[in-house]
């Protein structure tokens, strides 16, 4: 499988099975993390961490405490496509990272970033 990012008219295809998106709260400055697989049937999020808690940002019920960060697996379907906003006013946007290693999405305001998986031929599939 691949994985398509599409922002600012251009896509950018990444060979990988996996990925996983962090961000920074915009209020309460804690870090979040999401563990992703790339499926042929979208992308599934497997599991989530939440960098201690706060207004807004309370881990559900079932999620555990492992040394600083709140840990549960979203019960969700597959997503045909994940859109994150580039506001450009949070002062930091979103890091991607795969086994290839990681970039920076969103750190300047601009159009959304879309995330899906991409077609047989590693294009971005039709909308």
């Amino acid at each position: 499988m691949s994985l398509c990012i599409l922002a600012a008219g251009k896509t950018v295809t990444l060979s990988v099975a996996a990925f996983t998106l962090s961000w920074t709260h915009s209020v309460e400055r804690t870090r979040w993390e999401e563990d992703w697989k790339v499926t042929p049937t979208g992308l599934q999020l497997v599991e989530a961490r939440i960098e201690g808690s706060g207004a807004g940002m309370e881990p559900p019920e079932g999620a555990l405490l492992k040394e600083r960060w709140w840990s549960y697996a979203p019960e969700i379907d597959p997503q045909r496509r994940v859109v994150l906003a580039a506001s450009g006013a949070t002062g930091d946007g979103w890091t991607l990272c795969t086994v290839q290693g990681c970039r920076e999405l969103g750190m300047a305001a601009g159009g959304p970033i879309v995330l899906e998986p991409c077609g047989p031929d590693g294009t971005s599939q039709p909308r």
